[in-house]
Order: C-alpha cells, then structure tokens, then sequence
C-alpha cells in the first residue's frame, strides 16, 4: 500500500512499507512540462550532478562515499510519460536492519543525496565545463546509439514525425543539435530553475517507517527557496495526420511503422479494455499480427503492436522485405479490420490477459520494480494497483475488444527501406 505525504507545497513523498526486500530504493524527480528546449538539459542533469559534490568532488570519491555506504548505488533518472519529462536520481541501498548493529544506512544517504543535488562543484558561478563536456559527449553517443537499433530507431521516427505538433513527439533525451548547444553556465541557470520551479515527487520503497522517511527528506527542501509552478494536465494525442512518409537508409531489411491514433487513454475508464485490444492485435506471440501476418502467411521477420495510454496511440511495428511492404500493410489492417468486427476467438481473448496479468504480477517482485509502476503511475494519473488492475484485465469481454478496435483510425505510416 502507498501512502502519499505531503512535504511541502509542490513536493510529495510516497512510500510502500515492504519487509521484503534487503535493498531499498528511493528516487527523487524534478518534473518539468516536456518541452522541446529542455529536453536535453534535463537529460543531461543528473549526469552532470553526480560528477562532485560538497565533500566528494569527483568519481573516485563518490565512489569511496557508496562503498562506505555497504555499496550503495546512484544512477541518473530521465523519464518522459505524456507531457511530463522527469528529471533526477534513482539510489539503492541495504536496508537498516541488514546493516551492522549500531550503522545507519538511510539517514547518510539522503544525507549524500541532498549534497549531490544541492551542492554541486562550481566554478566561475556554473558548472564545471569539463564535467559537462565529458557528459555532453556521453548523452549525444547515446542518442546517436539508437541508429544501431533499426526497429527503435524506426518506431521512434514514427513517434517523431506522428507527434510532430505534440509534446510527444519530442525525443526523451533531446536532439544531438541541442545538446551541443549547452554551456556549463546555460545548464546551471537550467538547474537553478529546475530546483526552485518543478514540481517534486520523492518515492521510497523499503522497511523504514513513512513519518521517519518524510522527516529526513524534509531536511532536503526545508532551506531551499522555492517558487512551485503548478503543471498544465496530461493532454490526449493532438497532432494533424501525417499520412506516409520513409526514409532510405543502408538497411537489408525494411521496418514498416505504421501509427493510430484513438481518444482512448490511461485517464479514460476503458483504459484497461484498450490494454487487452493491443495484446489481441499485436502484442504478444499469440496476437493476430503475429499468428496471421507472421506465421501463417510470412509476410515479415518479427511484428508486433504498442499501446502508449499517457497519449492515446497505438504502433504497429514490422521488420518486412522492402518489395512486400504494401502488402504487409494491407494485411495488418486486414487483422485490425477483424478486431472492429468483433472476430475474435476465447483462445486470443484468454492468452492476452494471461500476458498482461503476468507482467503485473511481476509489479512487486523487486523495490525498482514498484518504485517503477508506482511513480510513473503517479505522473500519468493511473491509480490502479497490480490486483486491481489484474481484476479488472479479467473482466475485459469480447465486445468491449471490439468497440476498442473501432476508436483506432491511421494517423501515420512510416517506412525505413533500404538504398536498392
């Protein structure tokens, strides 16, 4: 059970009490509007910040601090769920009453991570320039990395091209133009907005009490000046039609992208029904795509469908030869034709919901794994526990996958083929 504490305006800390686990996790996030001028800049953050700080001023020191910490880890955390880009940090760590009788692991480590975030190494009022240098080159390797990886980079133009007017067609890490762009001092005046303006959710998952933890992370912000800017609503997808559109590049095999739109999202009570309608269709070995376009007729290497409910779009994805991509087009819309007309077996219904019951009941086998569901459930305004979730999966008819399939309209097709 998470139980939501309100730290300050603006900053909201929620915890689920589990025995369980002998590593605890705890994140904090700085959660901005997606914005196509702070993309990068948020990505680029937590990397910069964990660089130095007061008393460990650069890697080998931070990593003496978590090592006297029962090697403790902290990570970068970049996040985008709908209009909402988070930044921040994501620690790990042993738990109190694993640790040595008299030590205390909790307390110094948000102690630890209230320097790292409130007291960077500076030089001349800014970052250090060869700290966010180095991290520059890092964040834009990482951006150009998706280009090795033809199926995301092919579902992720589509994404881009689809969402063209919307915040979500914004790449999570930004664009390699704008990453070069940034400047020690232009990030930390960044920073300093971030800090005074985002909002801040805090989610700890571990044995310690709720109160004890909100009494510590208070200590963080009890000092800091801060001005909160409420943030607008999660919006559903809007952004005209982009019709068909491809890119040629050095590729032995074509990757179809085809994107829907519907006004279907997690906000919307037949959000869970849209769930079981994409696994039908495409997302999983026993959905229709796959059974029909991939198995039965060879139409494509691998195939499958996406359902993103922070918007209201779904994808369907698929490594084809680049003479067959007409009709591999027209037979995915074959099979979701079959969806609108109620075609549907109790063997496709039945094996789509054991797929997503067993992804859920997964939710609570490790503290990332909750600190995952949970928080990004927060940011996207779904409410549901794992069970209920699970519960209402069940419940899921025939018909109700039908009048989900009938809300799906094709907004954008794209197609990555290669040079011949």
């Amino acid at each position: 059970m998470v139980q939501t504490i309100s730290i300050l305006p603006g900053i909201t800390l929620r915890c689920f009490q589990d025995n369980r686990f002998k590593q605890s996790c705890l994140t904090v996030q700085f959660v901005r509007p997606m914005c196509r001028e702070e993309a990068a800049k948020n990505a680029l953050l937590p990397a910069v910040l964990l660089r130095g700080c007061e008393g460990a001023p650069d890697l080998r020191s931070i990593t003496l601090k978590l090592d006297d910490l029962y090697g403790a880890a902290i990570g970068p955390l970049v996040r985008r769920v709908g209009d909402y880009q988070s930044t921040g940090l994501h620690c790990s760590f042993v738990a109190d009453k694993y640790a040595l009788e008299g030590d205390k692991i909790l307390e110094p480590m948000v102690d630890f991570l209230g320097k790292l975030l409130f007291a960077p190494v500076l030089e001349e009022g800014a970052f250090r320039k060869d700290y966010v240098n180095n991290e520059k080159k890092n964040l834009i390797a990482t951006i150009e990395a998706e280009k090795n990886d033809k199926r995301a980079y092919a579902a992720a133009e589509l994404l881009r091209r689809m969402c063209s007017e919307d915040s979500y067609g914004i790449p999570r890490l930004g664009t390699v133009s704008n990453v070069k762009a940034i400047s020690a001092k232009s990030l930390y005046d960044h920073y300093c907005r971030v800090l005074k303006e985002s909002r801040v959710d805090i989610f700890y998952v571990g044995s310690m009490d709720a109160q004890a933890v909100a009494a510590m992370t208070e200590k963080l912000f009890a000092d800091k000046e801060r001005c909160y800017v409420n943030l607008p609503e999660q919006t559903a997808f809007a952004s005209p039609a982009g019709g068909e559109q491809q890119q040629v590049m050095d590729v032995a095999q074509g990757k179809l992208s085809m994107g829907f739109e519907t006004d279907i999202t997690l906000r919307s009570p037949q959000f869970v029904q849209m769930q079981v309608c994409n696994m039908v269709f495409g997302g999983g070995m026993t959905s229709k795509l796959f059974m029909q376009v991939r198995e039965k007729n060879s139409l494509c290497y691998d195939i499958g469908s996406a359902y993103y409910g922070s918007k209201g779009i779904l994808t369907v994805g698929a490594g084809i030869d680049c003479a067959k991509k007409d009709e591999v087009q027209e037979h995915i819309l074959t099979q979701l034709e079959a969806c609108k007309k109620g075609d549907v077996t109790d063997e496709e219904l039945n094996a789509a919901k054991q797929a997503l019951i067993c992804s859920l009941q997964g939710v609570h086998d490790s503290a990332a794994g909750i600190e995952n569901y949970y928080a990004t459930g927060a940011l996207s305004g779904q409410t549901m526990t794992p069970q209920q979730h699970s519960q209402a999966i069940e419940d899921v008819t025939k018909e109700q996958v039908q009048e989900m399939a009938k809300t799906l309209k094709l907004h954008t097709v794209f197609f990555l083929r290669g040079e011949g």
